[in-house]
């Protein structure tokens, strides 16, 4: 296995995860330091090792509580995500994949997937098993690596752009034009969202749902002015020019904040192969249910935005997994243009259908199609780092 061609790279931002059914059992005592047990229950987090030599780590969670969990690896300040995996049913295991360096970092459980979770220090120590990496492979990353990096900059300087125009309409009180606009400015947030979520600080601030709030967590971002400009019909108070102004200008300023970020960013390929992993997640888990826009109903714009940045991520490792699994490679072309071709039907000279528009029939197939391709998609990362 040539996981050196990953392992050589500079890592300057939190690798990003795959998680796949856990079907191995129980590796945590078969001699592999680079595997460790999870145990989340209600109440605790329980791991076999708290420590692990550098390279590529496996998770295997478990979840023995009676509540859906979670499980994080994040950085030595508690707040940058370097893997997750989301939705884990009692009595259900999932594996957490990451190859990550020499290092500090903190492990939480999230039982009922709220609060800061059920936290640990974790420490990763330096292994020097860093086999040399060939001239073709680094080729082909470095060639996956600029590309990439061209598009998280282009699409974050285009959510700066068109925040800035959304603000100022919603503003001014222009609540038509902001509504247009509003759609089209989240496409870039969610072509790029997995990197966004990546800081822990911000994506809470600029993201949140208001059925995900947590108690005495103050709500702000997109979705609080989503839901004034499209209230409710009965028992909502319209914000005062004062609140307006004070929300658009939040947004405004954690857009600017991340962008900051996002121009100083590099990547390895394991982090663009779960990026487009986690994209397709996030349609899964919100786009495909019509929980993510529950106020506009733009739902496909967000929904078509993911798949957009999975399938650019897909495409800049497209060529490394063409030479180490090409069936894969020819599956996942074939399930994206899939997706695709369902996604297309649903456009219109403004856009795309509602989502309450959709036909319960219409829904069904995009959740279908998105599981067919969820599948090999999860397989990615595996095949990158063989």
């Amino acid at each position: 296995m040539r996981k050196t061609v990953i392992v050589a790279l500079v890592v300057a931002v939190p690798l990003l995860a795959a998680c796949t059914e856990n079907t191995r059992g129980d590796d945590s005592d078969s001699g592999d330091a680079r595997t460790v047990a999870v145990t989340s229950t209600d109440e605790g987090c329980e791991l076999s090792a708290v420590d692990a030599p550098s390279g590529t780590l496996t998770f295997d969670v478990t979840n023995e509580g009676s509540q859906v969990t979670e499980f994080y690896l994040l950085g030595d300040d508690g707040l940058r995500i370097v893997g997750e995996v989301e939705n884990i049913g009692p009595q259900l295991s999932r594996e957490l994949v990451v190859n990550a360096p020499a290092g500090t970092y903190v492990t939480a459980c999230k039982p009922g997937m709220k609060g800061d979770g059920i936290r640990a220090d974790f420490t990763v120590s330096k292994s020097g098993d860093e086999p040399a990496v060939s001239a073709d492979d680094q080729q082909l990353v470095d060639q996956a690596l600029q590309n990439y990096q061209a598009y998280v900059q282009d699409q974050s300087d285009q959510l700066v752009a068109k925040t800035e125009q959304f603000v100022e309409l919603y503003e001014s009180g222009q609540d038509d034009e902001a509504r247009a606009l509003y759609p089209d400015a989240r496409v870039h947030w969610e072509r790029i969202e997995t990197v966004a979520e990546s800081f822990g600080d911000l994506d809470p601030m600029m993201d949140a749902r208001e059925a995900d709030l947590e108690e005495g967590q103050e709500w702000t971002g997109w979705h609080r002015i989503e839901k004034d400009l499209w209230p409710p019909a009965a028992g909502y108070t319209p914000l005062t020019d004062e609140a307006r102004a004070t929300y658009a200008e939040d947004l405004m300023t954690n857009t600017e904040t991340l962008d900051k970020r996002v121009q100083k960013l590099t990547y390895t390929v394991d982090q663009i192969a779960n990026g487009s992993r986690g994209l397709l997640e996030e349609v899964a888990t919100g786009k495909v249910t019509g929980e993510e826009e529950i106020w506009s109903h733009t739902d496909l714009w967000d929904f078509q935005a993911n798949v957009d940045g999975a399938r650019v991520a897909y495409e800049g490792v497209q060529p490394i997994v063409e030479q180490k699994d090409a069936e894969l490679a020819t599956t996942l072309t074939e399930r994206f243009a899939a997706l695709q071709t369902l996604l297309d039907a649903q456009k219109t000279d403004t856009g795309f259908t509602y989502y309450d528009e959709l036909s319960q029939d219409e829904v069904q197939q995009l959740s279908n199609a998105v599981n067919a391709l969820s599948e090999p998609l999860s397989q990615l990362t595996a095949a990158v780092l063989s």
